[in-house]
């Protein structure tokens, strides 16, 4: 489904044919570690060295994180694809990172096997940067070392925790899912105990504030972003679930209403969108499927002009990407719009137009089912 984190974000490298992608957001991570170890940490920790090497120390400090972020994020992905799951991409964001799947686990070891490799290698590295802190010379390596030690070790141990979409989450989740059997209920119990340490630690986190502690901004936000994730990975998970074995023909639109190439768009509003209702109208001329019109394209045209403008001169051509069969899975469809940015795709059979499955047409199908249960 789609990654929300992939907005504003950029790719910098590929590793195991996966995308590594960096949000904005990190750049605040970079600036902020950068700045409290060079101007607050390093400065103890070696007073007598000059002033560029605390924040070279910090720099690396920062980019030392950042690979360990990765590493992490990375051996979910390696135990992932040892279960044939493909990896859509890696984001490294403001919190952390996200390994995006583009399927759930086949089952609850998959799930337990894949959950515990992160937190395993964080803690791995804590152990490893312990060592070379040990073995290194100079009070600013040593320092330097210790502090990247202590983060896996605090990244480690923080993704333990038991609630959803945390890796400790997806512990649980494996657990709930091998002892009932219901994939659905154990991510919904899952992401239930993830919604509610994730206002503890909101609530923590106002304590703290009106305490006059420091981080207690930051505690809140964490618990914003857990509680926001919790929500939106149980809602992906239901509707997968509900559109499990879904094909495009069981929610397919087979009654066409086509718009003439040559109409105004004065026509077009008052003869098609004001009497049908639909958010667009695929465009036709002489039988022949040209593309898409919607009430954004006609918006952009001055009103005063939508008597002499042709619909042919405004319609969205018709790109083959966004041609679907009715024999393809509708979470497939489903992705393709959200990948293509599309609200609807064209249906067809010996290529010739078939139907259309609309976004709302899958979220009025989903209701329903949903509230069948």
């Amino acid at each position: 489904m789609d990654n929300p984190l992939q907005h504003g974000s950029w790719k910098i490298a590929t590793v195991m044919g996966i995308p590594i992608r960096v949000h904005f957001s990190w750049l605040v991570v970079l600036g902020l570690i950068t700045w409290s170890l060079s101007a607050f940490y390093f400065p103890k920790a070696a007073p007598e060295l000059p002033v560029l090497f605390y924040w070279i120390g910090g720099l690396v400090a920062a980019l030392l994180l950042f690979v360990s972020v990765a590493l992490h994020e990375l051996s979910h992905s390696l135990v992932a694809l040892k279960y044939r799951l493909p990896i859509l991409n890696i984001t490294l964001f403001i919190f952390g990172g996200v390994s995006q799947m583009k399927d759930e686990p086949p089952g609850p070891k998959a799930e337990f096997r894949i959950a515990l490799a992160g937190p395993l290698s964080s803690l791995v590295l804590a152990f490893l940067f312990f060592l070379l802190g040990y073995s290194v010379r100079g009070e600013l390596a040593k320092a330097l070392f210790a502090y990247i030690s202590r983060l896996n070790l605090v990244l480690g141990l923080f993704n333990l925790i038991p609630g959803f979409p945390m890796d400790g989450g997806r512990v649980v989740r494996a657990f709930i899912w091998k002892r009932t059997g219901n994939f659905l209920h154990a991510t919904r119990r899952a992401s239930g105990y993830g919604r509610k340490i994730a206002l503890l630690f909101i609530l923590s986190g106002l304590l703290w504030i009106f305490a006059g502690f420091p981080g207690g901004l930051w505690m809140m936000l964490i618990g914003w972003f857990l509680h926001t994730a919790a929500q939106s990975s149980y809602q992906q998970a239901s509707l997968q679930q509900t559109l499990q074995g879904v094909k495009v023909r069981d929610i397919m639109t087979r009654d066409i209403v086509s718009l003439p190439s040559d109409a105004t768009l004065d026509e077009a509003v008052n003869g098609y969108f004001l009497k049908h209702g639909y958010g667009g109208f695929p465009v036709v001329r002489d039988g022949r499927f040209l593309g898409f019109v919607t009430l954004k394209e006609i918006k952009d045209v001055p009103r005063e002009r939508w008597r002499e403008v042709k619909v042919a001169e405004v319609l969205i051509p018709h790109r083959p990407q966004w041609e679907v069969s009715e024999e393809d899975d509708a979470v497939k469809a489903l992705e393709l719009m959200i990948r293509e940015d599309a609200g609807r795709l064209v249906v067809t059979r010996n290529e010739e137009l078939a139907g259309l499955i609309t976004r709302n047409g899958i979220a009025k199908y989903v209701q329903i089912m949903e509230e069948q249960r």
